[in-house]
This record gives structure tokens, sequence and C-alpha cells, in this order.
């Protein structure tokens, strides 16, 4: 029996495949595409809202490094509250004076260095925000059409699984099959009933999850069309340099940040001045004097060695981990690379002649069965391979969308910060 369904199967399968690639799919157009989910995505997405309030953090910081320090006015009154000729203000002598710091060392220009790293720090963790939504979002929608599509099949196989049962007793009212065959086929309904209300579960809360993501109900159905699309490209794999990428550019922002710092802690090294200028009123003789000031502090105590020694170590580590970077973006590049390829091509594989040779093999056990030609297991190990290798296939179009999703991630471009200082 098996040798009679493989030869029927050799024979009709090259047809029915290429009937299957001819004729057209009339499907409803889609309620939600993945390029629209990740617009509302954009527009709602906490986590965009906070890297941008980092940036903008980032740029007023920039703007408060550039200032420089503000002057002191002092005030003093002496010679009064006294005893003798010291009482009440008598012998008063006010004195007010206008003190300026002056940074030396280049102080100010090393304070920009720092906070014009640490806003293109931020605006590199805000790209990574963008590109981190749209791994998320991409993942949610193909998860979500994946689930759209195992309901689909669960529907399918229901409604298979009640024709089945309808044959079995037509068989056991015309003396052709045994009430065994009645129970199989009413076990293989009553599964594929269980079966159905976990995938309208399951589906359910995969719509739930990328209706969180954009920030609205899904409005119909997804893009069946994006799901089922593979990439053709299946060559030798082409070594991308992590040069450009979001990783590499963060791990090259915080050395360069480490390198800030380390000249500012050595501009801190040196010593500002303060000057200031004055005029004191003697009450007594009602007279005035000028009188100017200049300080110095003295860096016996704390001299800056340890804040320099501190950020070298940090330097350091910066560059080894940027070093550390390379390597694991270039390693993990390659893999994503491999990775959807062999889904692309298991993809192919399972929704093309794996699919087509399962589906007819199918069709032609329940013709067989009907006609008393194949016998009830034959029908049940064709339908039981047929939902097996439509899952597979279900499966394999995910998994080529979430290793190119991942790719997409690993190799996305770092911003241009150039005219942004």
């Amino acid at each position: 029996m098996n040798r009679l369904l493989a030869a029927l199967l050799a024979a009709t399968s090259p047809l029915s495949a290429a009937q299957a690639k001819s004729a057209p799919t009339a499907e409803a157009p889609p309620g939600l595409t993945l390029e629209q989910a990740l617009d509302l995505a954009s527009a709602t997405a906490p986590s965009l809202d906070a890297a941008g309030a980092g940036v903008d953090a980032a740029r007023a910081a920039q703007a408060a490094a550039g200032l420089r320090p503000n002057p002191i006015l002092t005030v003093e009154a002496e010679n009064v509250a006294g005893t003798g000729l010291y009482a009440d203000t008598k012998s008063l002598e006010a004195t007010t004076s206008l003190a300026l710091p002056l940074e030396l060392g280049g102080k100010r220009s090393a304070r920009l260095a720092v906070a014009g790293a640490q806003r293109d720090r931020a605006m590199i963790e805000q790209a990574v925000a963008r590109v981190d939504l749209r791994f998320a979002v991409t993942r949610a929608y193909a998860e979500a059409a994946a689930s759209e599509r195992r309901l689909a099949n669960a529907r399918d196989q229901l409604r298979i699984a009640g024709e089945g049962l309808h044959a079995a007793h037509v068989r056991l009212r015309a003396g052709r099959a045994s009430p065994m065959e009645v129970q199989r086929a009413e076990l293989a309904r009553i599964n594929a009933q269980a079966a159905l209300v976990r995938m309208e579960r399951s589906a359910e809360t995969a719509r739930f999850i990328l209706a969180q993501r954009i920030g609205q109900a899904i409005p119909g159905a997804l893009d069946a069309g994006w799901f089922d699309r593979i990439g053709t490209a299946h060559g030798p794999l082409q070594p991308l340099e992590p040069i450009e990428t979001l990783a590499l550019a963060a791990a090259n922002a915080d050395l360069a940040a480490s390198s800030a710092q380390v000249r500012l802690a050595r501009t801190q090294r040196i010593p500002d001045l303060t000057v200031g200028a004055g005029v004191r009123r003697l009450e007594a003789t009602n007279d005035s004097a000028a009188l100017f000031s200049l300080s110095l502090p003295l860096p016996f105590l704390n001299g800056g060695k340890a804040a320099v020694g501190q950020a070298l170590a940090e330097q350091r580590r910066a560059e080894a981990q940027r070093r550390a970077t390379a390597q694991e973006v270039a390693q993990a590049i390659a893999q994503a690379q491999a990775e959807a390829a062999n889904a692309a091509i298991g993809a192919e594989t399972a929704t093309g002649p794996a699919l087509a040779a399962a589906e007819e093999a199918a069709r032609i056990a329940r013709i067989g069965y009907r006609e008393g030609k194949f016998s009830q297991l034959d029908l049940l190990d064709a339908e039981r391979t047929l939902t097996e290798t439509k899952a597979a296939a279900i499966e394999a179009l995910l998994a080529y969308h979430n290793a190119r999703a991942q790719l997409e991630r690993l190799t996305a471009r770092a911003p241009d910060q150039g005219d942004d200082r």
C-alpha cells in the first residue's frame, strides 16, 4: 500500500506543484504591514522618548560645560557693633569687591571635549534604541504572522479531521470499515479541536503583544505576503567589517569619553587664579581707598595625581573593551549571516517541494481511503505528515525572519555625528 502511495505521489506531485505555483492567490489586503507597525511603534515607544531625553540632557550638559565661572561679589563690614570707638558704625570700614576666577590649563576646552563625547554616546544610545525597537517589533510581527498561519493550519486540520470522520461513518455503514476506524477518526477530530483552541489562544497572545508594541489594536490581518517572502541570495558569505556598526561605535564613544576624561584630569592639576578689585570706605574719616587681590590655591595635599591615574586606568579599560567588542561583533555578524542563509534555505525547502509533496500525499490518501484503496492508518499517517510539514514550514519562515532581523540589528550603521557639535 505504501509503495502504491509513493508511486501515485511521484506521478502527481510535479503536476500539483506546478498548479500550485501557477494558481493565483487571492489574499485579502493586509490590515497592518510591517512598515506601518514600525511607524506606529516609533511614535509611541517609551524607549525612544527616554533616549531622546538623554540626548537633550547631554546637549544641555555640553552647553553648560562651555560656560565660564561666574564672578564673585563680596561685601564686608568691619569695626562695627563693638565697644568704645567701635560702637555702632562710627568706625565702620565697608569693603565691596568683585573677584573673577581665571581657569588655566585649558580646563574649559577639556570640559567641552568630555561633554561632546558624552553627547555622542547619548546619540549612539538613541540609535541603538531605534534599532532595538525595530528588532523587537519585527520579531513580534513575525510571531503574530506565524500565529495566524498556525491558526489557519489548525482550522484546516479540524476541517480535514471532520471530513475523515464523515468518511469513516460512510465506510462503516457500507460495511467496509470497523467501528475502530470511526473511533480513530473521532480521536483525530478531538485532537484537532484541542489544537485549534491552543492556536487561537497563541494567536490572540501574539496579536496582543504586537498591539502593545504599536500602541493600538491591530486592524485586520497581517501581511501574509511579507511572511512568505524569502531572500534569494544564498551564495558564499561575504565578511562584513564591524567598523561602522552601532556596537563598535558605542565602544569608540566610550574610548573617546575616557580619553577626554584623562585630559580633563590633567588640566585639574593646574591651579586657577582668582583676581579681584574693590573699594573700601572708612566711616570715621569719610575716605575711600581701592584694593586689589590675587589668590592661588597651593596643591600640597591634593595635586590631582590620583585622579589622573584613575582616568588613565579607565582609558585602558575602554581600549581593551573596544578590542573585545570588535572581535565579538565580527563573530556575531558572521554567525548571523550563516544563520540567515541557512534559515532561508530551510524555509525555501520547507515551503516548496516538501510541502507540495506532503499536500499531494494527503490528497491521494483521502481519495484512496474514501474509495477503499488505502487503510485508515495510511490516511492518518499522511495527514500527520502534512500537519508536521506545514508546522515545519511555518517555523522555518519564522526562523528566517528572526535571523534576518538579528542580522540587520547587528549590521545597523552608526549615525553621522560630525555636524552636530
